[in-house]
């Protein structure tokens, strides 16, 4: 089939190449002129998705890549892959789902699958899309939400082998959304409505949210009555039954644990249902990076400030160079909000903030907030402090 694919960030760009390896004719659009431009020089900027994937497929001709939204005419399949964040207030900003569905309007030329791959709350395909593009355009389309379980960076988990959910708002559209899905991912469940797979998503996420916020809250205890959080963890996973693991770190980051809860929020306040269980989880990890400064005075015994700091690892995660909520830029702006001397250190990051990666030994204190696989131990010779986050490195102090 013919698919046209909005957005070639993480989660575009892997539902464009899988598709594409299905046998699929895929043309990947971003409105990014320098990003699609790399993409067909085959210079892939996504963990996971190699150059030489990329440039193979080009080369088959069952992927090209795109920033002229005329591409898509004649598509039998329109994916919207784009970015839902939150707004300064923290409410959903759907500006960019807006501009896809009236890009979909304007240059679809024949009736097409559409599917919302991106995160919002319920009701976002059938009041946000469906309504917007049938109000402009006189095609009938068929359209189906299939919330997107990109894990970036996860080696195990890719599009492949990750169970998808999927549903219509008619039996067609759940019919074709599943035959297409079917064609490169390993497991697609077709739930009832739109609403249920946008609503499960949310919760998958919110979930997260909750547990990871109820681990810190517990670390931030644990370091009061001298404690190990990591033994006390290790200990409860024990328990065959009724625990799942989770860890505790300098707080949440990335495109969804930060986010979704919010866009929950949102649909809760509309309806008028009290969420402050997920209020509570949301202000319990955005405060850990005053809770973590607060942990280093206590244990160096003096104020921080004025004193050379070194956050290490700046973006969200583990091996990946996604800096999308990262909290070590909370920390970093903190930091330097209180008078502190502030670089960072991350191999994966070129430049931020105009500013570039520093030697971690030219600090007093480094705060580990993200282990990298490649950071050694050796580079935190020279400084007289040092304070792990992640408690993945056993002889720096943690939680």
């Amino acid at each position: 089939m013919s698919v046209f694919v909005i957005g070639q960030g993480y989660v575009g760009l892997s539902i464009s190449t899988a598709a594409a390896v299905a046998g699929h004719t895929v043309v990947g659009f971003d409105i990014n002129a320098e990003l699609t431009q790399n993409l067909r020089n085959g210079k892939s900027h996504i963990e996971g998705i190699s150059n030489t994937l990329i440039t193979e497929l080009l080369s088959s001709g069952r992927l090209t890549f795109s920033n002229n939204p005329s591409d898509m005419a004649g598509s039998e399949i329109v994916v919207i892959a784009v970015p839902t964040p939150l707004d300064s207030k923290k409410a959903p900003d759907l500006s960019y789902v807006h501009k896809a569905a009236d890009l979909i309007a304007a240059h679809a030329t024949t009736s097409a699958l559409i599917i919302n791959e991106s995160t919002s709350f319920p009701g976002t395909l059938r009041s946000e899309i469906a309504d917007r593009i049938s109000k402009s355009c006189g095609i009938e389309f068929e359209y189906a939400s299939a919330p997107e379980r990109v894990d970036p960076g996860n080696p195990s988990f890719t599009v492949l082998n990750t169970p998808r959910i999927v549903s219509g708002m008619t039996q067609t559209a759940s019919n074709l959304a599943l035959g297409f899905y079917e064609s490169f991912c390993d497991y697609v469940t077709v739930v009832e409505t739109p609403e249920v797979a946008e609503m499960a998503k949310l919760l998958e996420n919110t979930f997260r949210q909750v547990n990871i916020a109820l681990v810190n809250q517990m670390a931030l205890i644990t370091n009061k009555l001298g404690i190990s959080i990591h033994q006390v963890i290790e200990a409860a996973a024990t328990k065959p039954f009724g625990f799942m693991k989770f860890t505790p770190g300098l707080g949440v980051g990335g495109h969804c644990i930060p986010v979704d809860p919010s866009y929950l929020l949102f649909s809760a306040k509309k309806v008028g249902v009290s969420a402050t269980f997920i209020e509570l989880a949301n202000r319990v990890n955005d405060e850990m990076v005053q809770s973590v400064i607060e942990i280093v005075e206590s244990r160096i015994k003096e104020p921080i400030r004025g004193k050379k700091i070194c956050v290490v690892g700046l973006s969200y995660k583990s091996d990946i160079a996604d800096l999308r909520e990262s909290p070590s830029i909370r920390l970093i702006l903190r930091l330097r909000e209180i008078g502190c001397q502030v670089t960072w250190s991350d191999p994966l990051i070129k430049s931020w903030n105009g500013e570039k990666s520093s030697k971690i030994s030219e600090s007093d204190i480094a705060i580990i907030a993200i282990n990298h696989s490649s950071l050694m131990t050796e580079e935190f010779d020279g400084c007289k402090f040092v304070f792990d986050c992640t408690g993945k490195i056993g002889e720096f102090p943690t939680f």
